[in-house]
This record gives C-alpha cells, sequence and structure tokens, in this order.
C-alpha cells in the first residue's frame, strides 16, 4: 500500500496518532491493521497554506471562477476536527463571509425558471446535477417513517442509509476520507417540529442602519435599561457590530414592500400612502392598464398576494410590477408608535403627547427584534429614542430550570394557575420571587408560601384590628393624635411605615418592582405583625378607651391603609379589598378606589433613623435569645431569670437601655446585664473561613490558620472591636477582616451563648422553683384561653373557672392568681378537691401535668 499524506493541525496530532504507531515501520503494516505507522514529513504554519489549490471531492458541478483554494477564517479552531474546514459560500454566515472576502467562487446552477440556485432547493432536496442523490432531502429528518421504509427498499439495504452516511461511505472507497465520525452540530431547529433549518442566499432588501450608527449609540446611552447590562451590553454590543437592516423576507402573506420596478429594472418608485397608490393607479389607468385589483369600498387589502395584482407605469411608460417580497414583520412592530396614531397622516397633536414612549416591556431575546427596530426607526426619523425606559423580561422556566414547552409537557397552564391560587397571589409571587428581567424557575409552592407569609400574614392583622375595632367602636372619628404624643412603638413604626414609603416610590419610579414587593412584604411581616401588633396586643385588650389605645387603633390604621396603597400596582384585588374594607367605616378617602387614591407621601419629620436603629437592635437580640431558648427546648411562655450582654462598642449600652423593657418582655427574661470586661466570663474562639482566606494566603494557609486558631482573648476582643486585625507568618503581612474568619462563643456552665457579628448574647438558662411556677402558670393561662376560644367566646366575656387540684399546679395558681384571673378575664378562680368528669376538659399545662378544668361564661344576670 502506498503512504498518504495528511495535513493536520499540530496540536490535534496526539488524538490520531499515538507514539506507539510512531515506532511501526511502514513496511510491517499489513492491510485491515489498527495501528497505522506514521511519520512528520513536514512542520509549516497554516499561512503557508494560504492559495494552495486543492482537487475537488465530489466534482458534480464545477464553479466559475476561483474555487478549492486554501483560504483563512477566524471561526476555525484546533479544538475538535483537524483544524482544517471545507466551506461552502452559500450555507452559512461564516463561510459566505470568508468566501467574500477571499474571492471564492459560489457552486451554483439553473433551475427550471433559469434563476441561480445551490445544489440545494428550497425543499430541502438535492438538485439533479447532484446525480447519485438528486432529488433526495439533505437531512433524513425530512423523511416519514413510509419514505424511509421505500428509500430502504430502494437502496436494497437492510436499514436505511442516510444521505451523510451514504456519502461517508463514498469517501471512504474513493480513499478520500480521513476518519469518519458522527459530530452534532449546533444549527437552529424547527421549534414545533424540531426538524433542522436550512439557510440559503437570497437576494434581500436592507435599510442602511450603518449610515446612523453613531447616533443609535449615542442616543441608546440616555434609555433607562432594566437591567443596564442588556442595553450597555446585549443591546449596545448589537449596535457597536451593527450591520445593515436586512428589511424583506420571502412569504406567501403579509406586508408587501411598497415597491414597484419596471421589467428591465430600470426604472422603480416607492409609495409612501393610500393616497399616492390610488394616483399611481390612476396614471396607469391613463395609459391603458387595466388592474383587475378588488377594493372593498374606499379600502384596499393591501396584503400580499393580492396587492401583486397591482400594475403600475413608470415615467417612461413603462409596466411596473411589485417587489414579490415582504417587510420584515418587526418593521410593523417597530413602527407602532406612529401606525397607531396614523401618523403622519392625522392625529398629529396625540402622536406628539404620546411619543416617545415612558416605559415598554418585553423578552430580553427582543434585542435584535422590537427593541431594535423601535429604537432604529426613531433615531432615523425623529433623531430621538422610541423610549425612555425598558424592562428586558427573562423567561419563565420549570422548577427544574428548564424552558416550559406543551410539547416537553412542562408548561404550566396560567389559567389554572390563577383560578386555583388568585391572580394577585400569582403576581406577587413572579415579581417578588426574581427581578423581571432574571429568569424564573417556577414553582407553584413559591405561590403557596406567598399565600401564607404576605397575604395571610396581613390578612390576619386586618383581622386582629377589626376585632378589637369593631368591639371599641372605633372609626377614626377622634381627633389625630400627635405623633410626638404616642408611645415609643408607634413612632417607631410610622417612622419605618414612611421610610418605607420613600423606599417603595423610588423602587417603582425606577422600575424596582422587585425590591418594592420584597421591601413591604418585609415590613408587613417582620415588622408590622411579628413586632408591632404582637408587642401592643395588651393596648388593644385594655377595657377602657384611653388615648393609649386611640393612638394605637390610628397607628395600625394609618399601616394598614397605606400598605394597601403601596401594593396596588402588584396586588390590585387585594389591595382594594383591603382599602375599602378600611375607608367604607372611616370614610378618611373621597375616592371609590384605592387605585384613584393619590399614592402615599413620605413625611421625612416622622423619620427617626436612630430609634429605627434601636428597635433593629432589639428585634436581633430578641431573635438571638430566642434561638438559645429553641436550642435548649425551653419554651417562651418558661420566664428565665437573666441575659448578659457584652459591650463592646460607645453608645451600644444606650440604645439597649432603651428598648430593654421591650426586649425583656419579648424573650420573657427578668434582667439584662452589661458587661464590658468579657476577661472569665465569655471565652471565644475565632474560627478561619478557608473558602474566603485560601484566595488571599495561597500556600500560607496552612500557617495563618494556625495563627489564627492562637488568637487570644485579648486579641479577639481587639479583633471585634475594630473589625481587622494584622498577623504575619513567615514575615508575609495580612489584614484579617470580618469576612475572613467566624468569631465563635462557647457556653459557660449554667448559660447559654449566641454571637452573630459585634453582637454577643448570654442566656441564664437555670431554672428555680419561682421561674417554674410562673412558667405553669403561663401555660395555664394559654390552655385557657384555647377553651375560651374554642367555646366561641367573645374577648370582652367574663368567665368563672374551677380546677380539679392535684398538688401539681397548687403553689404556682396561689402565687401567681392575680395574674391568672387578669389574663382570662376570670371573675372566679378556685382549685376544688372534686369536679365532674362531664362537666370539665382534661388539659395538658405541659408534658408532665394534666388537669380537669371547668370553664363557664358569665351571663347577664348572674
Amino acid at each position: 500500500m502506498q503512504p498518504v499524506a495528511v495535513v493536520l493541525a499540530k496540536d490535534l496530532l496526539p488524538k490520531y496518532f499515538s507514539d506507539k504507531q510512531n515506532e511501526i515501520a511502514f513496511n510491517e503494516y499489513e492491510a485491515g491493521g489498527k495501528l497505522i505507522p506514521w511519520r512528520i514529513v513536514a512542520n509549516f504554519s497554516g499561512v503557508d497554506m494560504l492559495d494552495l489549490n486543492y482537487e475537488q471531492l465530489m466534482p458534480y458541478v464545477q464553479p466559475e471562477g476561483k474555487a478549492f483554494t486554501v483560504i483563512p477564517g477566524d471561526f476555525v479552531t484546533t479544538d475538535d476536527g483537524t483544524g482544517i474546514v471545507h466551506t461552502a459560500s452559500v450555507f452559512g454566515a461564516d463561510d459566505f463571509r470568508v468566501c467574500n472576502e477571499n474571492g471564492i467562487s459560489s457552486i451554483l446552477v439553473k433551475d427550471e425558471a433559469s434563476n441561480t440556485t445551490p445544489l440545494v432547493d428550497k425543499r430541502g432536496r438535492f438538485v439533479k446535477e447532484v446525480i447519485d442523490y438528486a432529488n433526495e432531502f439533505v437531512k433524513e429528518d425530512y423523511l416519514t417513517a413510509e419514505e424511509k421504509e421505500a428509500e430502504k427498499i430502494k437502496q436494497g439495504r437492510d436499514k436505511y442509509l442516510s444521505v451523510d452516511e451514504r456519502i461517508a461511505i463514498q469517501l471512504k472507497k474513493k480513499n478520500k476520507a480521513f476518519k469518519v465520525e458522527r459530530y452534532e452540530h449546533s444549527y437552529p431547529h424547527c421549534w414545533r417540529t424540531d426538524k433542522p433549518v436550512l439557510y440559503y442566499p437570497l437576494d434581500s432588501w436592507f435599510i442602511k442602519t450603518t449610515a446612523c450608527k453613531e447616533r443609535l449609540i449615542s442616543l441608546n446611552k440616555t434609555i433607562n435599561w432594566k437591567p443596564e447590562s442588556t442595553g450597555t451590553g446585549r443591546f449596545g454590543n448589537w449596535l457597536e457590530n451593527l450591520v445593515d437592516w436586512n428589511l424583506s423576507r420571502s412569504r406567501f402573506w403579509g406586508i408587501p414592500l411598497p415597491i414597484w420596478t419596471s421589467e428591465d429594472r430600470n426604472e422603480q418608485i416607492c409609495v409612501g400612502s393610500v393616497e399616492e397608490l390610488k394616483k399611481h393607479l390612476a396614471t396607469a389607468e391613463k395609459a391603458g392598464i387595466k388592474n383587475s385589483f378588488k377594493t372593498e369600498g374606499e379600502q384596499f387589502d393591501l396584503h400580499r398576494p393580492y396587492v401583486d395584482d397591482i400594475v403600475l407605469v413608470s415615467a417612461t411608460g413603462k409596466k411596473m410590477f411589485r417587489e414579490s417580497d415582504l417587510i420584515d414583520v418587526w418593521f410593523d412592530s417597530g413602527a407602532m408608535p406612529y401606525a397607531q396614531w396614523h401618523f403622519p397622516f392625522e392625529n398629529l397633536e396625540e402622536f406628539e403627547k404620546s411619543f416617545p414612549a415612558d416605559f415598554i416591556a418585553e423578552g430580553v431575546d427582543q434585542t435584535r427584534g422590537w427593541f431594535f427596530t423601535l429604537h432604529a426607526i426613531a433615531v432615523m426619523l425623529f433623531d430621538s429614542v422610541a423610549f425612555k425606559n425598558v424592562v428586558s423580561n427573562g423567561l419563565v422556566l420549570d422548577k427544574n430550570g428548564n424552558k416550559m414547552s406543551k410539547r416537553l409537557g412542562n408548561a404550566v397552564d396560567p389559567f389554572e394557575t390563577i383560578n386555583k391560587f388568585g391572580p394577585d397571589a400569582t403576581r406577587w409571587y413572579l415579581i417578588s420571587n426574581a427581578q423581571p428581567w432574571d429568569n424564573l424557575k417556577f414553582n407553584s409552592d413559591g405561590i403557596t408560601e406567598v399565600q401564607r407569609k404576605f397575604f395571610g400574614t396581613l390578612y390576619n392583622t386586618y383581622s386582629f384590628f377589626t376585632l378589637y375595632a369593631n368591639i371599641d367602636g372605633f372609626s377614626y372619628k377622634e381627633a389625630e393624635i400627635t405623633v410626638s404624643e404616642r408611645p415609643e412603638i408607634d413612632q417607631w413604626i410610622l417612622s419605618e411605615l414612611n421610610s418605607l414609603i420613600g423606599f417603595v416610590d423610588e423602587c417603582y419610579a425606577d422600575y424596582e418592582p422587585t425590591k418594592a414587593t420584597r421591601a413591604i412584604q418585609e415590613f408587613v411581616d417582620e415588622h408590622l405583625s411579628n413586632w408591632y401588633v404582637r408587642l401592643c396586643r395588651r393596648r388593644f385588650w385594655k377595657g377602657d378607651f384611653s388615648q393609649d389605645k386611640i393612638a394605637a387603633y390610628q397607628t395600625l390604621y394609618r399601616c394598614l391603609e397605606v400598605i394597601s396603597q403601596l401594593m396596588a400596582p402588584v396586588a390590585p384585588f387585594f389591595a382594594e379589598q383591603l382599602f375599602n374594607d378600611l375607608n367604607r367605616v372611616t370614610n378618611r378617602h373621597k375616592v371609590a378606589s384605592v387605585h384613584l387614591s393619590d399614592f402615599p407621601v413620605m413625611d421625612s419629620s416622622l423619620i427617626d433613623k436612630n430609634l429605627e436603629e434601636r428597635m433593629e437592635l432589639a428585634q436581633k437580640v430578641s431573635s438571638m435569645v430566642l434561638a438559645l431558648r429553641k436550642k435548649v427546648n425551653i419554651r417562651v411562655r418558661q420566664p428565665l431569670s437573666k441575659i448578659m450582654i457584652p459591650v463592646l462598642e460607645a453608645g451600644m449600652k444606650d440604645k439597649l437601655l432603651a428598648v430593654k423593657e421591650l426586649i425583656l418582655a419579648e424573650v420573657n427574661v427578668k434582667e439584662m446585664d452589661f458587661i464590658v470586661d468579657t476577661t472569665g466570663i465569655l471565652v471565644k474562639k475565632v474560627k478561619p473561613n478557608f473558602k474566603v482566606l485560601g484566595k488571599k494566603a495561597g500556600p500560607l494557609m496552612k500557617v495563618l490558620s494556625d495563627e489564627i486558631l492562637a488568637m487570644s482573648q485579648t486579641d479577639i476582643a481587639k479583633f471585634e472591636a475594630e473589625g481587622k486585625f494584622s498577623l504575619s507568618p513567615q514575615g508575609q503581612h495580612f489584614e484579617i477582616v470580618s469576612e475572613d474568619v467566624e468569631v465563635i462563643s462557647e457556653d459557660i456552665p449554667g448559660w447559654q451563648v449566641n454571637s452573630e457579628g459585634k453582637l454577643t448574647v448570654a442566656l441564664d438558662v437555670t431554672l428555680t422553683e419561682s421561674l417554674k411556677e410562673e412558667g405553669i402558670a403561663r401555660e395555664l393561662v394559654n390552655r385557657i384561653q384555647n377553651i375560651r376560644k374554642d367555646k366561641g367566646f367573645e374577648v370582652t366575656d367574663k368567665i368563672t373557672v374551677k380546677i380539679k387540684d392535684n398538688g401539681l399546679i397548687t403553689n404556682s395558681v396561689k402565687n401567681n392568681f392575680n395574674y391568672i384571673c387578669n389574663e382570662v378575664l376570670a371573675d372566679s378562680f378556685s382549685l376544688v378537691s372534686d369536679l365532674d368528669d362531664n362537666d370539665g376538659i382534661l388539659i395538658d399545662v405541659d408534658d408532665q401535668i394534666q388537669v380537669l378544668t371547668s370553664i363557664n361564661k358569665i351571663t347577664h344576670g348572674s
């Protein structure tokens, strides 16, 4: 056998030839052997091959002009293949570009109408000149199962072989194939059938957008893009690499190009309006051209194919026929700002008032579609933007992150979803879960969470308000109590409310609805419900309609009223119901709908950032103490004696003292102590954050880690106070900051310790008999209140209570008697030695105590 010369990229040599094969002598090779001997004959650069000619592999059609010549291509890599590719100028954008740049001719033939066409027709079949495969589909995907079966019989084989496979066999037989392997090309496929889409070179009409490229770029920078990266990145890059706008399309039906051309193509006219077309028709009729174009009254049907029947006449008397192509449908979309007003023929004032648009929104895939056509037409016609703000929407994916598709069966029916969860919860979930321009992994469980955590919490807060407001007859008729005269808890929530108003207003104005909804949700859940209402319950329970109670009603009402207005753009139906339910009683707003009310205006005089910081500190300390309770499984209703907080920053003690009573009441602890020197009390350790420190320390990570672990209590205290600490392992300086390490506090005997950043809380978890008795009393109150609720008693109903004494609760009841009676509204409360089982209810006070209880409502006159 004769040796074969192979041209191969050097980087790819090991992929095809091993060193073992290099050791085999050529004369030792036997035909059919798997190990093929090889030698490197020469090395040369790719540029040395340029302009070399090579033999045509399949010489069905001979091109006219330069062909089968080595040319450079910037899209060719050495990642796969051989580093050398064959180009076909009419079957790919990159191929077409490099062939044109290097003067390579296209291989074309004449069709039945004498038009030039590639070797594959528009049906996806080889033309007759490709004799071995004439009229065969180039891709087997285009054949039906029946057609494949017929082709198999025609080929005389046990199975159908595609054109690709038979070409590979043909090249192998002629010793023209170096290696045959399956390769999946990343070309487009039909979104309905998944069949490959073939591209063809066609003559097209273009708009010379490159002539105004710089102005397009300049005006784009004035648009508020959401996200900004789409405007500066995706869209900005598109404009930076702008090519002329391919305007025409080959379709059967649609909006036609309004261009008529003479048969010799020497004369053309572009018709600008229906009136102008009528004039041309009249001129054609005078020239003896009879048009059979049908009109319906005075209305022309200007769609193709009907408009193709119109024949006009040129200035020199030649017949003119319409160019067969249509206008790209995106031109219609881009012309929307003008077409909606029938501009420039009428409605000039309306157009001027509405242009440019304040806001548009579409999918990010419209970068080269609607966004571009709107922008391009506006810049070319008016030297203006078409839109001031744009939200570039992301995609709604399934919960696994896959694109939804009816065909794949993972599409969510929006109507079923809305019917099940309601439009407000669905919309709130979509907007609060991810910014509109980010892709969203849709999961209906998330809507359920929104219903529970946000709408459920808001509804329960409103229900709490109405329960007591209806009892007291509150209708906001009392004089407005000056905020400065209200308790600090009211001042705090109104400060947070006005901060929220300002933030949400800014978010909406800046097209940031996700930030707005999250802020509203956090306010309702963390501040209004779980803090303000919970801490103020007793103010609403009070029997007298005092100024303090009125202040509580006015404050909570204002919060609910504002929330309904802030949430209205996203949850219009819930907001409408909440607003009207409030306003129907008070008539504070002279409007019929929340959507007709004025948007809330932030009152900066009510914002107290120091107060907000103090309350945030109280919330944080409370959360840390409650976490310690949960850790050791001590219920909140069980009082504890003390919490201890190290004060490491100036001013922290004063802030904590201001909210001390609030914290103690919230976490059910008797005392709060502050310590300045933690030596001998709290023991702390520093744990390195290897993920962060590893990038800084590199090979010194182990040494640096050892020095961090060896930091003394004094070092740690200094680090916590200053937020940084310097270490120098092996003479190399490192500055350790908070993100580099985690400070951990060790528990003290009888105490539990919790640290977050610079804040440390120690909780005394020792239970004395007195504390246990009080805990039992609180549990007993809770069980009695539950029975009241189950029996349907009103919150103001007085009751009598009898409990069969078993000795386990005796001291608890006696030592906390007044507290229990006041909490459950008991006119009489007695421990009895005997109680009829039929009259009593057996309740679990805790895991070890059960008591038989009789509870009755005191009726009028009894």
